[in-house]
């Protein structure tokens, strides 16, 4: 193994210091496999709701927004919007939708690659996964105030509404319409697997750190 290499990968545990030790080198390992198989897991659950009420329909309408895709009333609503002038939903994160799977799919082996690298690399393997529910809904936000602030002034009711950021959690509205929004199954998992990652990486750092730090020494030692 290359010193590159060594330097990356990081100390491996001698089989004495494994047996002596064993649940705190498992503490990690178990973590964040549960980290990661929630991760996947959340690709196929929804990530975020709304209700739409309006007059032409005091049943609500629903949107449903998985990483992936939108699925529910979105025909619907996009008509509704129409009115107010704002965009299609399908346009909002376009990229995001497309690239989602594969991303997740990436951070699910980076958070793997991250159980096996006993250094500080391993925290920047995992960071995508420890970060991704707090830029989801960045993302998100993002998107519906791009889309909020820029209504089409030709629009029929252009007149009678102002430009508006829609709410992403919580109860909101403009004009006749109201929005009730809230986070999903998917999310909760996503925010469950960061909240492992972390703890994950509490687990990590106590285990491998004093190897590490061992290794430092002893590099030292001979090159002196």
């Amino acid at each position: 193994m290359s010193r590159l290499l060594a330097a990356i990968v990081g100390p491996r545990v001698p089989e004495d210091e494994l047996r002596a030790r064993r649940a705190r080198y498992l503490a990690p390992t178990l973590t964040l496999m549960l980290a990661r198989l929630l991760l996947l897991v959340s690709v196929f659950l929804p990530y975020w709701h709304m209700e739409l009420v309006a007059p032409q329909y005091p049943n609500g309408l629903f949107l449903t927004a998985h990483v992936s895709h939108l699925s529910g009333d979105v025909r619907e609503i996009d008509g509704l919007n129409h009115y107010i002038g704002m965009r299609p939903l399908g346009e909002a994160a376009a990229f995001e939708r497309a690239a989602a799977v594969w991303a997740i799919l990436a951070m699910f082996l980076l958070v793997e690659g991250a159980a096996f690298v006993h250094s500080r690399w391993a925290t920047l393997l995992a960071l995508p996964a420890a970060t991704f529910p707090i830029a989801f809904l960045v993302d998100l936000h993002l998107w519906m105030r791009t889309f909020g602030l820029n209504l089409d002034p030709d629009a029929p009711l252009s007149s009678s509404v102002k430009p508006f950021v829609p709410t992403v959690i919580g109860e909101g509205g403009i004009g006749q319409f109201r929005t009730f929004a809230d986070l999903g199954v998917g999310f909760w998992l996503a925010a469950a697997s960061s909240a492992l990652t972390i703890v994950g990486f509490y687990f990590h750092r106590r285990a491998y750190r004093p190897l590490t730090l061992r290794a430092g020494a002893e590099r030292t030692g001979r090159a002196a």
